[in-house]
């Protein structure tokens, strides 16, 4: 039973990252100068659902496809909601999709603490370099934020 509520957890996170995946597709789109900043992030990310991918199958689970459509969709809707909501050029749909980004980052932050946290009792953790992974999305949500500050400039002046 345990093992199966992890792989439901990181399945979560997975579809998560799906849809953190197609926010970054939606903000390059606009070709700002911010491109390879958000070209990192996108490779960062997909890096980051190897690794979950890596902790699933060692688990003895699959990729739920159920998960990952339903984070497609939910992005999908919520890019049709910031495209109704805003009447400019698109800031407030950047500013608004960077935040979305954050607190997708601020949730594997979380997801690496709690992994981290139970590592000791499950071996197939033990060789991840956990601290690593936390770091990195610090510094990944750092960059967002940056980014979300310039957009909140841009968006209300």
């Amino acid at each position: 039973m345990t093992t199966s509520l992890l792989i439901t957890y990181l399945n979560d996170h997975l579809a998560g990252s799906v849809a953190a995946l197609e926010l970054l597709d939606l903000l390059r789109k606009k070709n700002g100068p911010d491109q390879d900043e958000l070209g990192r992030l996108r490779s960062e990310i997909e890096e980051d659902q190897r690794v979950l991918r890596q902790i699933i199958e060692r688990l003895g689970g699959r990729e739920s496809q159920l998960r990952k459509a339903a984070a497609w969709l939910a992005e999908k809707l919520g890019r049709a909601k910031l495209q109704i909501d805003d009447e400019g050029h698109g800031e407030l749909r950047s500013l608004e999709a960077l935040e979305a980004l954050e607190l997708g980052i601020q949730g594997k932050l979380a997801l690496w603490r709690a992994l981290e946290s139970v590592a000791a009792a499950r071996p197939e953790l033990g060789a991840l370099e956990f601290r690593a992974l936390e770091r990195r999305a610090e510094e990944q949500f750092a960059r967002v934020d940056r980014l979300r500050l310039q957009a909140a400039r841009a968006a209300f002046g």
